[in-house]
């Protein structure tokens, strides 16, 4: 079996690695990791905008596989009286050549500040996170994460990101239910 994910980043990739290895239908499989476009903004801004992004990567990469993985992290508003607050969340896109499965991972708020940068500055987390002086490492995307930051280390982007991996799988897993 062969699983095409679109990504070069190393985070991503060791990431859908680590939760194939928990699935015995996919013991064996062979992980490649392939630069895909995502198609929509460098820092997307809705569910919608992010859960497209990373159904573009799936389909962008699917040859020669059996299933292709997008990831695509973003943003998305929760309306509060008088206050927003910007989440930051990732979607995976497993596809199969004809189907997506969709999970989300878990979401955790951004500081306003930060909110700031991305949508009035046109700033990417990473570098938003860096023009804050939160690290030094102008793609912190590509370690531990925003999220390793705001934890003190408790929670990295790998782990982080697993969660939507493996709600995606669980369409695959019980496709009976889902792709009729």
């Amino acid at each position: 079996m062969i699983i095409n994910v679109g990504s070069v980043n190393p985070i991503k990739i060791e990431a859908v690695k680590e939760v194939v290895l928990e699935y015995d239908f996919l013991k064996g499989a062979v992980i490649r990791g392939f630069k895909a476009a995502s198609n929509v903004s460098s820092q997307p801004k809705s569910i919608d905008e992010t859960a497209t992004g990373a159904r573009n990567r799936a389909r962008h990469i699917f040859q020669d596989c059996d299933y292709s993985v997008g990831l695509e992290s973003g943003l998305f508003c929760i309306q509060e009286i008088g206050l927003k607050r910007w989440m930051n969340f990732t979607v995976c896109a497993i596809y199969d050549g004809k189907r997506y499965a969709v999970g989300f991972s878990p979401a955790f708020q951004i500081p306003q500040a930060m909110a700031t940068l991305i949508l009035k500055e046109g700033c990417e987390m990473d570098e938003a996170v860096y023009r804050m002086g939160l690290s030094k490492d102008k793609r912190v995307g590509y370690g531990d994460g925003f999220i390793a930051i705001l934890t003190k280390g408790a929670i990295t982007r790998k782990q982080y990101m697993k969660p939507a991996i493996q709600m995606a799988l669980a369409q695959i897993q019980s496709k009976e239910l889902y792709w009729k």
